[in-house]
């Protein structure tokens, strides 16, 4: 079926889906992306130090090490919103 520009955007404004997705950039995408690495690997190292704590691996303190991860990875996420991500640039 035929369908004219106008109408072809007055349908995209009545649905709210545009064509690459659905309200999501290009730039959100890839700033998404490198946000949630970096929050992981922030994780994955607050992890491994928490559990170099322990003498032995059965005296690790498995929900201190969740806990501690979890709130590190958050923390990370809101550094990456107050003072933006080195790795993404962004053309002027």
């Amino acid at each position: 079926m035929f369908c004219s520009g106008w109408e072809s955007g007055y349908k995209e404004r009545q649905t709210g889906i545009r064509k690459e997705g659905i309200g999501m950039s290009r730039r959100t995408k890839q700033w998404l992306k490198a946000a949630g690495v970096r929050a992981i690997r922030t994780m994955a190292q607050t992890a491994i130090a928490t559990i170099g704590t322990a003498a032995l691996m059965g005296d690790v303190p498995w929900v201190m090490v969740g806990s501690a991860s979890v709130l590190a990875g958050a923390l990370s996420l809101l550094t990456s919103v107050a003072t933006g991500l080195p790795e993404v640039k962004f053309p002027e």
